[in-house]
């Protein structure tokens, strides 16, 4: 059986969450893979800004929806960022992601994979972030994606700063690093 731990922390504010990815990003090693969960406008990809700074990386984090992964190889270890939002998971393995946390065709680095639960197969060994607006519905939490730009990011002004955080650690190796982090 698989060790693993799970962590809740709120962040009252962007602040305390970008505190949060910056020292995760302290305690990840090269193969580290993580599977960000959370519905639009849950900070997915603000965690993962704050992530990649606190590796070094200087480029701008964007979220990878339409490249679908970003490789940022610049910081302390390379960051593989990868959104599968806009595919069917029957159409996941055509990414062949496994590549990534092999270390053969790519450097080893750090595995961030927004949308996780379109993956056919989860990585036994894994950290799992999920992201979330205490105290709304899941459709409260997601823009309508009907709407227009100017009412998505009025939608978008409407979301309080205050996230739930949970960290899940799947495996020995994680659970560790998460014991590390004293959260």
């Amino acid at each position: 059986m698989t060790e693993t731990v799970k962590i809740e922390l709120y962040a009252n504010n962007l602040d305390e969450t970008q505190a949060i990815a910056t020292k995760l990003a302290q305690l990840v090693t090269a193969g580290t893979i993580i599977l960000l969960e959370g519905n639009l406008g849950s900070g997915k990809t603000t965690f993962m800004q704050a992530f990649g700074r606190a590796l070094g990386i200087s480029t701008t984090i964007t979220s990878p929806t339409f490249t679908l992964i970003d490789e940022y190889t610049e910081g302390r270890l390379p960051l593989y960022h990868i959104d599968l939002y806009r595919l069917e998971p029957s159409q996941v393995p055509n990414l062949h992601l496994a590549e990534y946390w092999r270390g053969e065709d790519f450097p080893l680095g750090v595995v961030a994979i927004e949308w996780a639960s379109k993956l056919l197969t989860i990585p036994p060994k894994h950290l799992k972030i999920n992201l979330s607006i205490p105290g709304r519905s899941p459709e409260q939490q997601s823009p309508n994606l009907e709407a227009s730009p100017d009412e998505d990011e009025e939608f978008l002004k409407t979301l309080p700063e205050g996230r739930l955080i949970q960290l899940i650690a799947q495996g020995s190796s994680y659970v560790e690093m998460l014991n590390k982090g004293e959260f």
